[in-house]
């Protein structure tokens, strides 16, 4: 697929809780283009790993676990290995562990032509940390969605209130930043813009702001190349 191919794609990349995700889902939404959701495919690696007893640092057995996942995507549903995963990859015990498991170069290419394989007509939305460098480096629009560590850890307290889980602010922060810390260091895929990305910053916007920004950088692109 060339930058100029058929199936247009826009890269959404950021680190966590940055509202990347949301604001994935209000652009596809909008354009009626399909979505992947690449960090779900990497808590199901975590999940299988946790449910099968495989170390989190068994680089080997987790590249296994990557290729050879039972995953099922529908709408507002994902199963793994046949039974209902939704609200599993959500806890924040495998969000921990996804985190440890994507740094496996292994995982990563186990991983890599099932996520090219959302691109299809009429478009996709990519939403992940190395989309917009790795898995689709010639995706036309490209947006590195960013916010203060102290936003997010306020945002992540947020979303675990809702689901009725009690959180202490501070740990929230230490394990943000945690997790920003091995993603810009791993060797593989690390996490920072591809160099033709726009970037976000979404510490002040509302989702609805931040889903017109990237809508507009997409149109402009579409305009430019007509």
């Amino acid at each position: 697929m060339t930058h100029a191919g058929p199936v247009p794609v826009i890269a959404i990349d950021g680190p966590a809780a940055s509202g990347k995700g949301t604001v994935a889902a209000r652009v596809a939404q909008a354009l009626g283009f399909h979505l992947l959701d690449s960090g779900a495919l990497y808590r199901l690696v975590a999940l299988e790993a946790i449910r099968a007893r495989v170390p989190l640092d068994d680089a080997d057995a987790l590249g296994r676990v990557a290729r050879e996942l039972d995953v099922r995507f529908e709408p507002g549903r994902v199963t793994l290995d046949g039974e209902d995963a939704t609200a599993a990859i959500r806890d924040e015990a495998v969000s921990e562990a996804a985190s440890r498991v994507a740094v496996h170069p292994a995982v990563r290419a186990g991983l890599i032509d099932r996520q090219r394989g959302f691109r299809r007509p009429p478009g996709l939305v990519a939403d992940g940390r190395d989309m917009g460098t790795v898995v689709f480096p010639d995706a036309g629009t490209k947006v590195f969605v960013t916010a203060t560590p102290e936003a997010r850890a306020m945002r992540r307290q947020r979303q675990l209130a809702e689901r009725g889980v009690r959180a202490a602010f501070a740990p929230l922060l230490d394990e943000i930043r945690a997790r920003d810390s091995r993603d810009r260091e791993r060797a593989v895929a690390p996490l920072l813009p591809a160099a033709d990305a726009a970037t976000l910053d979404t510490t002040e916007l509302t989702i609805e702001q931040a889903a017109a920004f990237v809508l507009e950088r997409y149109r402009r692109t579409q305009r430019a190349r007509t």
